[in-house]
């Protein structure tokens, strides 16, 4: 293997700022934690990159690897402005850009070319290039540019799924770009080995897991919870409720099912906040967990009735096969990707068919629910990709890459 440099620009810097991982960063940490002992860390501060030194790259790998260790970050930035450009200790080394930071920016991929840097990309999705209505104005623009340059400065582009690089050969051939050489390398669950918990909820419950914001579809999740908790109780208070409504409070002991929210708040997000904090209805029975520890996130997933990803588009979707890998049932947007990652186990839904997945929730958090019962059978033949398949793809592809193969 030739010598390994990772940028690791977001995650620093999101450091500094005491933000939980996204998705993203949680593959750029599992890059770290394969490559960590053969590797240096690279810094891009604006249109300059640097190459830490081997010390300060260890001490900012372990530093990243470790949530509840003390933040280093000030200091390494400003060691990494001392050192300041690529020099020629890049020269023949694989850089990996595991999260576009400074693919944007021109100087950046030009930059490693003529220092004579290997870049490899992974590129997690163009979302906002093919769904620009998801984003926050000027991210198609800058994706844009990030695409562009991936594609013409890249000695090699890793994709993390077939739908993704599927959407990236369409830009290439939009723009009358050449493709460089990809390779898909499916994700695997990040969560860790522990054992879950004890039952965090009393009530039947849901989880939706991932950031807040328009894409995840969280506000057709909240507008059926009110739904579902003003019929309830509505109907509880009536001796002339519906066979079925009777049936459910038989069956549920009267206990509407509850939805846990697992995610920070992201941007273009006004509606559902405005929801989660003014909507009445939803009050006990909405829960919003926006700092939330991994291990705690195994617990809710592992005792929740079923997993609720009603995502307009995903790159992947980790959620999903971590809910799957845990034994627990999802129900889940009829998604390309989704079916890439999960296949037929999941109930599939078009998200914006409300109807159905109301059906689905009501039957989901009855106990004795039969289609859920078929999904936890199927569940055991669920095969979820390891991180060591992973980076044996990986590894393979930087041998062609760097012309060893």
């Amino acid at each position: 293997m030739p010598p390994i440099l990772i940028d690791i620009s977001r995650l620093l810097y999101r450091r500094l700022r005491r933000w939980l991982p996204t998705g993203i960063d949680r593959v750029s940490l599992e890059y770290i934690r394969h490559y960590a002992d053969r590797a240096r860390a690279v810094l891009t501060l604006g249109p300059f990159s640097s190459v830490l030194s081997i010390p300060d790259s260890a001490q900012a790998f372990r530093m990243l690897l470790d949530p509840c260790g003390k933040t280093q970050a000030t200091k390494l930035i400003s060691k990494a402005y001392l050192r300041w450009w690529l020099g020629a200790d890049a020269a023949g080394c694989v850089l990996f850009n595991t999260s576009h930071t400074g693919l944007d920016n021109a100087g950046y991929a030009k930059g490693l070319a003529r220092k004579g840097a290997l870049p490899v990309f992974v590129v997690c999705d163009l979302i906002p290039i093919t769904h620009p209505e998801y984003c926050r104005p000027g991210d198609r623009e800058r994706h844009v540019a990030r695409m562009r340059n991936a594609v013409t400065t890249a000695r090699g582009i890793v994709t993390i799924s077939r739908d993704t690089l599927e959407a990236l050969r369409g830009f290439a051939g939009e723009a009358g770009l050449r493709m460089p050489p990809t390779v898909v390398a499916a994700l695997a669950p990040s969560l860790p080995h522990v054992e879950p918990g004890p039952r965090p909820i009393a009530a039947p419950y849901f989880v939706v897991v991932g950031t807040i914001e328009p894409r995840k579809n969280h506000i057709l999740l909240l507008h059926l919870w009110r739904s579902l908790v003003e019929q309830w109780k509505r109907n509880g208070r009536d001796s002339q409720d519906s066979g079925t409504t009777r049936a459910w409070n038989q069956r549920h002991d009267g206990s509407i099912p509850r939805l846990v929210i697992i995610g920070q708040r992201g941007w273009e997000c006004e509606n559902i906040v405005d929801l989660l904090e003014r909507c009445e209805s939803l009050r006990g029975y909405v829960l919003e967990r926006g700092q939330c520890s991994d291990a705690e996130l195994v617990t809710y997933l592992r005792h929740a009735q079923a997993l609720l990803f009603p995502s307009f588009v995903e790159g992947y979707g980790l959620p999903l096969a971590e809910a799957l890998s845990l034994g627990t049932p999802a129900i889940a947007a009829d998604l390309p990707v989704f079916r890439e990652v999960a296949g037929e186990i999941p109930e599939y839904v078009d998200p914006l068919d409300g109807r159905r997945w109301m059906e689905l929730i009501e039957d989901y958090a009855d106990a004795t629910s039969a289609r859920r019962a078929a999904q936890i059978e199927r569940i055991k033949g669920f095969q979820a990709t390891t991180w060591q398949q992973h980076f044996q793809t990986v590894d393979n592809f930087v041998k062609i890459v760097n012309g060893q193969e």
